[in-house]
């Protein structure tokens, strides 16, 4: 069994899509996740690319992936934010998600930054106590907000 750990490629972005979607019915929301493709693949690596990721490849057959992107923190300055760490279900277990974080962790220190963030669902336990292996500091209090594009082009 060959592991490869390497920064994603456009033509990653169809698999990329897939684990989206298995993320999403992990997280009880299958029905949220309205990104096409092609928005996908200009938004990672279009004229002006607004995120980057990393793969794990299996046997040359992608079972994860993170994906990060800038966030200013008016108090912190520049962070990494980790929007998503995927591993499909049945590669779970085996290493391959500490593989990717490390790589972010190293990612966000080559850039210089002040840090990283991400969140993790309340009931996700498993997630959580990867998250504590490294002594990450896990928030209680803050809400999550947000607009859609409806609601943003009704106001």
């Amino acid at each position: 069994m060959s592991v490869n750990l390497r920064v994603a490629k456009k033509q990653d972005c169809p698999r990329l899509l897939e684990l989206v979607h298995e993320l999403a019915l992990f997280e009880k929301a299958p029905g949220e996740v309205d990104v096409s493709l092609s928005e996908f693949e200009e938004a990672g690596f279009g004229a002006k690319p607004v995120w980057k990721a990393f793969v794990v490849e299996v046997d040359e057959f992608i079972a994860g992936f993170a994906l990060y992107y800038v966030r200013y923190s008016t108090w912190k300055g520049r962070r990494v934010y980790l929007e998503d760490l995927i591993i499909t279900e049945s590669m779970r277990g085996k290493g391959y998600g500490k593989l990717l974080f490390d790589r972010i962790v190293q990612e966000t220190k080559d850039l210089g930054f002040s840090g990283m963030v991400w969140q993790v669902l309340d009931w996700n336990q498993p997630a959580i106590d990867f998250y504590k292996k490294y002594e990450a500091g896990i928030e209680a209090g803050w809400l999550n907000a947000s607009l859609s594009k409806k609601q943003i082009h009704e106001n």
